[in-house]
């Protein structure tokens, strides 16, 4: 085509429609710049016995604000006053978009890096900036992580009870209820190693109460195992927690006996003080272990990661600082093949839940998820929350997290008063010495 030619073509040809470039433009520009104009705390009971510490945190763009979680059932208190006292002032103007960024300034701001606290202050505010990252974009946080690889996130169920028969009935109805993962444990904590209230040569005057032996455990919780595999065979995927009540070799000796029962894992079978003893347990016996509940600081799990001591790495999201660093730790699993477990339990909360959700449905690394269900009043306080349909969790596909909290029903629920400073339950053994949780 001869150049005059081409020059009177492109003069003859229709204009774009002015809505049509403003929107090319839109897109090219990017979206407009927005500050973060307050940073709020919501403490509520839930309607239940829960201590939960909401971070909302709204931006300079009308109605666009976004949720996390800093909730510590054991410290609510000092995590309130950290996130109103010290982070509000502190991003009080900032750019939301940047969220690396500001999780490495709110990280290095304390001076001392990685207390439980500021790590539940972290996770609030990084959740909610990945909340409002999604709501701008128009799409569930997972699709900024990459987009799912799963079709949802497969959890474990508890079950237990106060005898190796009623365990058992409780494994049946899990098994029925459509979970293929079922934790089993024989009463509480330690259940299957406490000597009665009163019994048991203790000294004068002293402990009375259950006592925790560490010998009575590893003899009797592996014949629950033993019970519960002749019953049900070898299809149903089952895990125990031991929760740090096991010291050096008893936790070796234990992690042997349970070998035959095929163990989905053992969690967290040594306190986060003794980790070194993994490597001894790896030596002797190929039983999974599941490792880090009460971790807070990320650092923690590289040796056990890049040594591949343990097989899964099990944190809270809102106690390791949100989605930020949770998809980190599930990146450095994959790199060294291990997986995921990010814990949930009893008085854990509907957005922490689906922080995980997000890291968990998107992470090639990802293994189990703990399940933890809602009573209704939380439905309602909580639009959104994630459901768990005969063994899996589904999220509600809407932008960002894809849950709310309505702000009038959370403070009808105020939390509930902390008489005794709200400490967590310790065991101890027969001559009153503590027993690490």
């Amino acid at each position: 085509m001869k150049r005059r030619e081409f020059w009177k073509g492109l003069l003859a040809a229709p204009a774009i429609p002015a809505a049509a470039a403003q929107e090319a433009a839109r897109r090219t520009a990017g979206l407009a710049p927005i500050t973060i104009k307050e940073v709020r705390v919501i403490a509520t009971s839930g309607g239940g016995r829960y201590r939960w510490i909401f971070v909302k945190v709204l931006t300079s763009e009308d109605g666009l604000y976004g949720i996390g979680s800093a909730s510590n059932h054991y410290q609510p208190h000092a995590v309130i006053a950290a996130l109103e006292k010290h982070l509000a002032p502190y991003m009080a103007g900032r750019n939301p978009d940047r969220i690396e960024d500001l999780w490495q300034s709110g990280h290095l701001r304390t001076y001392w890096r990685n207390g439980p606290v500021n790590n539940n202050v972290l996770s609030g505010l990084d959740m909610a900036l990945w909340d409002i990252k999604g709501k701008r974009a128009g799409m569930p946080v997972y699709e900024l992580l990459g987009g799912k690889v799963r079709d949802a996130v497969p959890c474990y169920d508890h079950a237990g009870g106060r005898d190796k028969e009623q365990a058992l009935d409780s494994v049946r109805k899990s098994i029925a209820s459509g979970y293929r993962h079922v934790r089993v444990q024989l009463g509480n904590y330690g259940g299957g190693g406490f000597i009665p209230k009163g019994e048991g040569n203790r000294p004068e005057g002293g402990f009375a109460g259950p006592a925790f032996d560490e010998e009575l455990y590893v003899e009797n919780v592996p014949k629950l195992f033993e019970y519960v595999r002749t019953h049900v065979g070898f299809e149903p995927k089952l895990c125990h927690d031991v929760h740090s009540h096991l010291t050096g070799m008893n936790a070796a000796e234990f992690a042997r006996r349970v070998q035959p029962y095929q163990m989905f894992f053992v969690e967290d079978i040594l306190p986060p003080e003794q980790i070194a003893w993994y490597r001894h347990i790896r030596e002797i016996c190929t039983t999974p272990q599941a490792v880090g509940e009460v971790f807070s600081h990320p650092y923690e799990y590289l040796p056990l990661i890049t040594d591949r001591l343990i097989d899964f790495v099990r944190c809270r999201v809102s106690a390791i600082g949100g989605i930020t660093q949770a998809r980190k730790i599930a990146t450095l699993c994959e790199t060294f093949g291990l997986k995921t477990a990010f814990q949930e339990g009893g008085e854990n909360d509907p957005v922490n839940q689906l922080a995980a959700y997000h890291v968990d449905i998107s992470s090639p690394a990802f293994g189990i998820q703990e399940e933890n269900g809602f009573p209704e009043q939380v439905h309602e306080m909580m639009p959104g929350c994630a459901q768990i349909r005969k063994g899996y969790l589904y999220g509600s596909g809407k932008p960002g997290l894809g849950i709310d909290i309505d702000e009038k029903i959370a403070a009808k629920y105020p939390l509930p008063p902390i008489p005794d400073g709200g400490p967590y339950g310790l065991d101890r053994t027969l001559d009153g010495a503590l027993v690490k949780p």
